[in-house]
């Protein structure tokens, strides 16, 4: 048991399905101690830049609204990295706002970054943190899955089920480049549902020829179409980047590779035309899943129970039918998590006759 009696919640990283959730969760679940929950805005700006930015949420905030159904962040988020140098100072001021607002602890929603950034900020400024692990890439570590996953696997598993309509009616090989960064996971759970015909993935190295070989098989067997899925982390054949493009802290960001495969596939395999469809931020989008909404609202209700009982520095996780903890220093030290090549996912896929590379 904690003497806690004021809690701040804020969503950090990029959006997705799920958010709204969870932020009802841990109120209606501190409602039941009598504790005030604060919702930061903006990620950590709303406690970093002056004036502070955060409004008082209630149960009536989401009790007769649409909120906790729908994508996005009600709190907004942030997702524009932090240079390693500046994260000492801002630590400070993240402490000087909780300090201000006089929160006893906070709730993280982020994913693998933001474990590793929000959790340092704490650890430097003394302040009391939960997370909540969430992405629409599921490349968070210890969880089986995030909190957003199941919402953006299911709009591209629409995206490819239109494609396959569409490369019917013009015998096309139609390429699908899906989020991910740099796992795969988003790219072959979307294939192995939209039975697609190729998948690549950054984990497994691929060749043109092989796909080629692929398309060629599928031609044979008599039918004049199909799909390839690609997760936007894939580098070219030789290993190459495509993007040169890279974010506020020089970073390079992924992308391309859709653009890249169709001119290497026309290059190398003319019978089949080939048209590329970049998914973007409507996966990010997508009305929560059924199953989204549960473990948003388990995750949630978990951290308010941790907090209640003086566990902090921890991440939720999911495991099995199992809510764990970890601590936020394994979590960080462990890294992302990449699509395993011995996964149900993979061997599903190739021994559905799918080519996922050379493996």
């Amino acid at each position: 048991m904690t003497d806690i009696k004021k809690i701040g919640i804020l969503t950090s990283g990029g959006d997705c399905a799920g958010l709204n959730a969870v932020v009802s969760a841990v109120v209606n679940s501190a409602a039941k101690y009598g504790w005030e929950v604060y919702g930061i805005h903006n990620g950590t700006d709303g406690l970093t830049e002056a004036p502070l930015s955060y409004e008082v949420l209630t149960v009536q905030n989401f009790s007769d609204t649409p909120w906790p159904r729908l994508a996005g962040s009600y709190l907004g988020s942030l997702n524009k990295g932090v240079k390693m140098e500046s994260q000492a100072e801002i630590s400070a001021r993240f402490g000087k706002g909780v300090q201000e607002l006089g929160l006893d602890a906070v709730v993280v929603v982020g994913g693998d970054g933001s474990m590793n950034i929000v959790s340092n900020y704490c650890r430097n400024a003394g302040v009391k943190m939960v997370g909540i692990p969430k992405t629409i890439d599921n490349d968070t570590p210890l969880t089986q899955y995030s909190v957003g996953f199941n919402s953006a696997c299911q709009v591209c598993v629409d995206a490819v089920d239109a494609l396959w309509k569409t490369a019917r009616s013009h015998q096309r090989a139609l390429i699908l480049e899906v989020m991910g960064r740099d796992a795969g996971h988003l790219a072959m759970h979307s294939a192995v549902a939209g039975f697609a015909d190729v998948c690549l993935v950054p984990e497994i190295p691929y060749t043109i020829d092989g796909i080629v070989k692929k398309l060629k098989a599928v031609k044979a067997s008599g039918r004049n179409h199909a799909v390839i899925v690609v997760s936007e982390g894939v580098h070219t054949e030789t290993g190459e980047m495509v993007s040169n493009t890279k974010n506020l802290i020089g970073e390079k960001i992924n992308g391309g590779i859709g653009e890249y495969l169709s001119s290497a596939l026309n290059a190398k395999y003319s019978e089949f035309q080939t048209r590329v469809t970049k998914l973007g931020h409507v996966q990010r989008a997508g009305d929560p899943t059924a199953f989204d909404r549960a473990l948003a609202c388990a995750f949630g209700a978990k951290a308010v129970e941790l907090l209640h009982d003086g566990h902090t520095g921890v991440m939720v996780a999911l495991n099995g039918d199992k809510i764990d903890t970890y601590p936020l220093e394994e979590v960080v030290a462990e890294g992302t998590t990449m699509l395993n090549k011995d996964s149900v996912y993979v061997k599903a896929a190739v021994e559905m006759g799918m080519y996922v590379g050379e493996i």
